[in-house]
């Protein structure tokens, strides 16, 4: 590589100033991160009140339905894939599907999720924080009429939900199986 090539660095081969602030902060941040990974009753407990304080923020305001109305669908595919198998059993031929353990260093995983808990929790406060900065900008304040974006949200969630729920049942029971 030549000189100055590598990320951080300046012209002369020594780290920037610049890069090394970002490098510090980065490894600040995932030393938080790393910290807060037992305590998953206090992460939700910080998110959910983020959420409160974005809520609260966005009534009184009385704009950014359309940041919400993401942030809102944002969240729901954060759930399915959190709610989701990571390896869809009903997309498996019967032979390939979840066997016990034939080995004894072997586990059984009856269900491992597509979206770990902490990656879920790390990626929805991530878009609360996004979409609290947000409301500062006027830009992302886009005049709509917010009961139809209730509305279609409602809509969504039920169909995208029924869909989940219907694929999950027809993988599992036999008796669903068995009509396909």
């Amino acid at each position: 590589m030549s000189e100055g090539d590598s990320v951080g660095e300046s012209i002369h081969g020594k780290p920037s100033t610049i890069g090394s602030f970002f490098t510090r902060v980065g490894q600040i941040y995932q030393s938080w991160l790393d910290k807060s990974t037992p305590f998953s009753v206090g992460r939700w407990v910080v998110t959910l009140s983020l959420t409160a304080i974005y809520m609260i923020r966005v009534y009184i305001l009385q704009g950014w339905y359309i940041v919400t109305y993401a942030l809102g669908i944002y969240h729901l595919n954060l759930f399915i894939a959190f709610l989701s198998p990571k390896v869809d059993p009903s997309m498996l031929d019967e032979d390939e599907g979840p066997a016990l353990p034939t080995k004894q260093n072997e586990e059984f995983r009856p269900f491992i999720r597509r979206l770990p808990e902490f990656k879920f929790w790390h990626s929805a406060t991530k878009g609360i924080v996004i979409a609290m900065i947000c409301t500062f900008f006027e830009a992302f304040n886009v005049p709509v009429f917010w009961p139809i974006l209730v509305m279609y949200f409602i809509m969504l969630f039920c169909i995208t939900m029924k869909r989940q729920i219907k694929v999950h049942f027809a993988s599992s029971s036999p008796v669903l199986s068995e009509k396909k």
